[in-house]
């Protein structure tokens, strides 16, 4: 029985190592050909930073919400427009 569970134990720590290499191979695929836009994201649907008290993805409270940002695909940010005006690759204040 212990050596099951030593075989158990292993096989948990070599999934979550193989899982924490594929979101770190994901994050380094996604920064090469994407940027972050701040300003374009709706309500609930932001990638990440949506200010203070809130924890990260999906936290927005309002469309195009000026600290929350968006990954889009690169070169493109600056050239979106939304009803608040364009996105931008830095925080959006007011």
């Amino acid at each position: 029985m212990l050596a099951k569970t030593h075989l158990s134990a292993a096989l948990l720590a070599g999934s979550l190592a193989t899982a924490i290499g594929l979101v770190a191979m994901d994050a380094r695929a996604q920064s090469a050909d994407k940027e972050r836009c701040y300003g374009v994201s709706l309500a609930g649907k932001n990638d990440c930073a949506a200010g203070p008290g809130t924890t990260c993805a999906g936290t927005s409270k309002v469309d195009y919400q000026g600290n929350a940002w968006k990954y889009v695909a690169k070169g493109t940010c600056t050239t979106m427009k939304t009803p608040k005006g364009a996105g931008s690759l830095q925080p959006i204040k007011g």
